[in-house]
């Protein structure tokens, strides 16, 4: 036997001597990857000359992609250049010009994070796993329940703002019902919730799954604006009550998805707090405008609510998933709620205080650290930066509306309270048309045809919905601090090319 070689040893016909991964062939894999995530992402994320996406029917991208999986592996020549097709063919979301959803920009402290994070491949349940990351959730946490105006809470960070809406809902349920945790749905009263007309979507489905039921979510009419109208709250509450329901939560928004609407918070308040209704304010689009001092005033009386949802990921640039669900709260609803007390993980007799174990607090048991990231960008630029974050999209959005104003073919659908501006392009056919039923069947028409155009000629990405009995209009959405104001003539010019001659 050769000096210094050890004897195989075997179990079921498998060598069980050293790695079995080849771990410089994977390094070298990691090292190549990360350069081509810098060269195709990092470093074009921002170059307008650059397409925002490469578009693709989903049957001849499946042709493009080799996505079959097979028996033996690839070589690591053809797992790059899937990499490098896998970032050709996906959306740039850190595009200057990617308008299309409620997040959008690079930031690069975030995405060091993430790479950080996703190297250690933590999860945030017990400290002696995760001491860093829990402590760093812990300041997180603290300063944004500094920002609501909290002297003091709880919270946790979850995957996305539907989750934590969901997580209020039932935390809200709790309070009024605590014996529902071990006794179940049996027996308890008909429970009815009110929120807006133009809440978030997920507000039906957080009461589907949590078996209160759609039927039992009582949506409140908003003024034409969008903000839910305190009267009416109180209608529904005493309309509830002659039903022999019994209401227990209203959930209002703070930045809804179209409009950008906020709701009168102080008003809600001075309703939920004449009923004892637990409030939550579902603030995962417009919370962000808490860190900034000329336009917190939009969510004025977000103090008195009881628990908030506020995404980091949207105009804060944390990067997907970043959504915390914060609570008044400081006595331990939150882990009476949700604490399953798992003796593998959550032990008593640890060597260290087990009041940082929190991950008992959440619906999960492997969890991200999510708020790593966003801490990371908070460090590297200040709260300052944060607020010039937000003052600068509500400039870019002042300018938007002032020149859409200008332009012939383009109105406004109203003017917006936040970063949301909506408005039609009205091609030239339709300029000299009255206002009528077949005038807005056509142009109900021009954005999907508009939105097509753009995106197979890759040029930007820009949402449309019809809403709330108006046919289809754009909504354009102001995010990243990549974007200039050449980017927002660059919109309305682009949209005017495509559409002048529908």
């Amino acid at each position: 036997m050769t000096p210094g070689k050890k004897i195989p040893i075997f179990v079921d016909g498998v060598v069980l001597n050293g790695p079995q991964t080849d771990v410089k062939a994977g390094e070298k894999f990691v090292e190549e990857a990360c350069r081509l995530i810098m060269e195709e992402v990092v470093l074009k994320a921002t170059d307008v000359n650059e397409k925002v996406c490469e578009w693709q029917p989903p049957e001849q991208l499946r042709q493009l992609l080799d996505l079959e999986m097979r028996d033996t592996g690839e070589s690591q020549d053809k797992l790059l250049k899937l990499c490098q097709d896998v970032i050709h063919f996906s959306v740039k979301t850190n595009h200057p010009r990617f308008f299309n959803q409620l997040y959008a920009g690079l930031d690069y402290y975030s995405l060091a994070a993430r790479i950080i994070t996703e190297a250690l491949n933590p999860s945030i349940y017990t400290y002696e796993v995760s001491p860093v990351f829990l402590l760093v959730e812990e300041a997180v946490l603290k300063k944004m329940i500094e920002c609501v105006g909290w002297k003091e809470g709880d919270g946790i960070f979850n995957p996305g703002g539907s989750v934590s809406n969901m997580c209020a809902m039932n935390l809200a349920r709790y309070r009024h019902c605590p014996d529902i945790k071990e006794k179940g749905l049996s027996g308890l009263p008909r429970l009815i919730l009110f929120t807006s007309a133009e809440c978030h979507y997920s507000m039906k489905k957080a009461a589907s799954f949590l078996g209160i039921g759609t039927q039992n979510v009582y949506f409140v009419e908003t003024d034409e604006r969008g903000k839910m109208i305190p009267e009416e709250l109180e209608k529904q509450i005493w309309r509830a009550r002659e039903e022999g329901a019994v209401p227990f939560l209203v959930c209002a928004t703070s930045g809804t998805t179209v409009l950008g609407a906020f709701d009168p918070l102080d008003e809600i308040a001075e309703v939920c707090e004449r009923h004892g209704l637990w409030l939550h304010v579902d603030a995962s689009w417009g919370g962000s405008a808490l860190v900034s001092r000329k336009h917190r005033r939009l969510l004025h009386g977000i103090h008195r609510a009881d628990s908030v949802a506020w995404n980091p990921h949207k105009m804060l640039m944390a990067g997907i998933q970043c959504s915390a669900l914060l609570v008044k709260d400081k006595s331990g609803l939150l882990k009476e709620c949700y604490s399953a007390k798992a003796t593998y993980l959550f032990q008593q007799d640890k060597f260290y205080d087990v009041s940082y174990d929190t991950g008992d607090k959440s619906i999960q048991c492997s969890r991200r650290p999510d708020a790593f990231k966003f801490w990371m960008t908070w460090k590297a630029v200040g709260t300052s930066g944060l607020e010039e974050r937000v003052n600068r999209a509500f400039a870019l959005s002042r300018y938007l509306v002032d020149e859409i104003k200008k332009r012939e073919g383009f109105k406004l659908l109203m003017e917006p309270e936040y970063t949301n501006v909506c408005f039609w392009y009205i091609p030239p056919s339709l300029r000299e048309m009255a206002e009528g039923p077949e005038f807005w069947r056509k142009l109900s028409l021009v954005a999907p045809a508009i939105k097509e155009k753009m995106m197979k000629k890759g040029s930007l990405m820009l949402g449309y919905q019809p809403h709330r009995g108006k046919v289809n209009f754009f909504r354009q959405v102001v995010i990243s601090p990549q974007v200039s104001r050449e980017d927002m003539d660059f919109l309305l010019d682009e949209i005017d090319s495509l559409g002048r001659d529908m």
